[in-house]
């Protein structure tokens, strides 16, 4: 077994390849970059490495100086985690000439499926089911366009050395065939280093559904059961779960067992996921197969007890599993969701920025578990994707699951920069998502115009009220025991209140009991029991006996109640007060319809603009490059350029204005 082994890679699955090591006894290196000198891989690791710039190409992706740094610490192995080098055969024959250990498969069996397009011809000629497509890289965008055409619209426009959603498009016609092909390609050549295309026939109505496969050195190949990811935005998974709450068992295991025989036809050794795209009628097709570790094997392990890292590091060093198929057992149920630093309700647009309160849900094993790379005070920056956690639960069975899930999200506090934790509190108590009729196209069919507020489940309102009522009590008592105060002009404390909301006002009469107050809003009674400080933002009690948790902050005079997705700011006033304030001046805010504002901190990439155009509305003005991800900002209406106030290459701030208009 190693000694030393280096992560070659940063964020949460770092974090994740150091717990597994540490247990194992095995010390371990991070690498990172100058943007990542303070970051909680570095923490954690025996040893930390600069290897480079912010940037990933000069950083991350640079395998000479992550072998420099494996000689440099006397690491025996290097674990890559995924994305950057972790599916890069250079990298793995570099290791293996510098006599260092590649945890992961032979470079062999990298090079026959790690590329999309070679993977596919493989599995065609050991007669897998695949995606009837066009496999051969494709030179420009006039042939893209007609092979598409060929193929038959809508189809997929997929870079071969892609991953993670990036690199890939669907096109329903030859204008999204000719943009697909130059946004795939941009986005490969600037993440994977490799930007060949190919393109492929798009399923309708079809469901994700990927099986886990783990091979030793001894000619030992398992399948583990499972993964439904068919809950996407943008070709990016959102939540995963295991197992699949379409398949049968006959599916399950033909699918199985095509996994294992495509793993065998390249003598795969480590863990590994074949990927397929299901039908309605359950028929299925081979979609890639990820030659690494992917970000929702947390989700396998908490149905198997297995830990894939653990087996990896184990097959590696050479090793034979200690299982076979038959022992390999499938318990419970087991959901993802991936908590982004992104806006849900400003399109999912990255955000980035300090962690000002970072509060995940407990780690409560066999239940709750978090997977994470950042902590409180700590920076989310621009050069990396925009995962911030993974929030895994386990339940007897998949309702359970969905509501611990629920629960979960709930307490998740995220504060400084925006999260998605309100879209997945949404989806996760979604109808159709609890009813398990799942397709990649599901976030796209439940939401056409994007989340907005009014998706969120609606919440009562009464009892939020009654939170706030409390909590203003909580503050007013705190006052009247303050020292000094004027004989005779003491704060008398009243329970009688008008909680102001945005869509109407509740009047809350407030008593004190014991641990906690009960609270009456209109003809709804609350007992509500907690034990709760002024810093905290979590709330947990009892209302009506029923466990409850609730985030409060005070800002100023508002306060602000975020609740299952809900969020409202409301102020708490005496009946007088509450009528004064009906009679204020709203403030009007400034006319800035005038310029293109940034929708986020990024790169500015291209202006395809120039001042005097006239542009017409959907003509594209910029991109904007964040998050590893080129974010094309499209005119809403015609008009004239008047001024370009930024430059190709410049860093932009949110809401910094880019384009004057006439």
């Amino acid at each position: 077994m190693f000694t030393k082994i280096l992560i070659a890679n940063r964020g949460e699955i770092a974090c994740r390849v150091i717990k597994t090591a540490r247990k194992m006894g095995i010390a371990t290196v991070a690498v990172y970059s100058e943007a990542d000198r303070d970051a909680r891989h570095v923490m954690l690791a025996d040893e930390a490495v600069c290897i480079g710039p912010p940037p990933s190409r000069e950083s991350y992706l640079r395998g000479e100086r992550i072998i420099e740094a494996c000689k440099a610490t006397g690491a025996q192995a290097v674990h890559p985690g995924y994305g950057f080098l972790s599916e890069n055969e250079a990298f793995s024959r570099e290791l293996e000439a510098a006599g260092i250990v590649f945890i992961g498969p032979k470079h062999a069996s990298i090079a026959a499926m790690g590329d999309k397009i070679a993977s596919k011809k493989l599995a065609m000629r050991a007669k897998v089911s695949t995606i009837p497509g066009y496999t051969d890289v494709i030179a420009d965008a006039q042939a893209a366009v007609k092979i598409a055409r060929d193929v038959g619209y809508p189809v997929m426009i997929k870079a071969s050395a892609g991953g993670g959603g990036k690199g890939l498009r669907v096109a329903h016609n030859d204008r999204e065939a000719a943009d697909g092909f130059a946004a795939c390609r941009a986005e490969a050549k600037a993440s994977f280093g490799d930007d060949r295309i190919f393109i492929e026939k798009f399923i309708e109505e079809p469901r994700h559904i990927e099986i886990q496969v783990l091979g030793d050195g001894h000619g030992n190949t398992v399948y583990l059961w499972e993964r439904e990811c068919s809950i996407q935005r943008r070709h990016q998974k959102v939540i995963e779960e295991a197992p699949s709450p379409f398949l049968d068992d006959a599916t399950r295991r033909a699918m199985g067992e095509q996994a294992v025989a495509l793993a065998r036809a390249v003598n795969y050794q480590s863990a590994g996921t074949v990927e397929f795209v299901v039908g309605r009628d359950r028929s299925f097709y081979f979609l890639e197969m990820n030659t690494r570790l992917q970000v929702e094997h947390p989700v396998t392990e908490m149905i198997t007890g297995l830990d894939l890292v653990e087996w990896m590091i184990r097959v590696a060093a050479g090793e034979k599993l200690g299982f076979a198929q038959g022992d390999v057992k499938r318990n419970g149920w087991a959901m993802e969701c991936r908590i982004n630093a992104e806006d849900p309700l400003r399109g999912f647009l990255p955000s980035v920025g300090r962690l000002v309160r970072y509060r995940p849900p407990e780690d409560v094993p066999g239940r709750v578990r978090v997977d994470t790379g950042v902590y409180e005070g700590g920076e989310i920056p621009m050069y990396y994707d925009s995962m911030i956690a993974k929030l895994i639960v386990h339940a007897p069975t998949r309702d359970e699951a969905a509501s611990r899930m629920s629960e979960a999200l709930n307490e998740f506090v995220i504060r400084g920069i925006a999260s998605n934790l309100v879209f997945q509190s949404a989806l996760v108590r979604h109808p159709r998502f609890l009813e398990g009729r799942l397709t990649t196209a599901f976030i796209a069919e439940e939401y056409p115009h994007g989340f907005r507020a009014e998706d969120v489940p609606s919440e009562n309102r009464a009892f939020l009220a009654a939170i706030a009522a409390a909590v203003h009590r909580n503050y007013r008592e705190r006052a009247a025991g303050i020292e000094g105060q004027v004989p005779g002009h003491e704060l008398r404390i009243v329970g009688d209140y008008i909680v102001v909301a945005v869509d109407t006002d509740y009047h809350a009469l407030v008593d004190h009991a014991e641990g906690g107050y009960d609270v009456r809003v209109g003809s709804e009674s609350f007992a509500l029991r907690y034990q709760w400080h002024f810093s905290d933002i979590l709330m947990k009690g009892l209302c009506n006996d029923a466990p409850f948790a609730i985030q409060v902050e005070r800002r100023g005079l508002l306060y602000r109640l975020t609740h299952r997705g809900t969020q409202i700011d409301v102020q708490v006033l005496p009946r007088r007060a509450a009528e004064l304030l009906r009679l204020m001046p709203k403030k009007v805010p400034p006319d800035r319809s005038r310029f293109l504002l940034s929708p986020m901190p990024g790169l500015l990439a291209e202006v395809a603009v120039k001042a005097g155009q006239e542009v017409k509305a959907g003509e594209r003005l910029v991109v904007i490059e964040a998050m590893k991800m080129q974010n094309v900002i499209v005119a809403e209406r015609d008009a004239v350029v008047a001024e370009l106030l930024a430059r190709e290459g410049e860093s932009l701030a949110v809401d910094q204005p880019v384009i004057a208009f006439k």
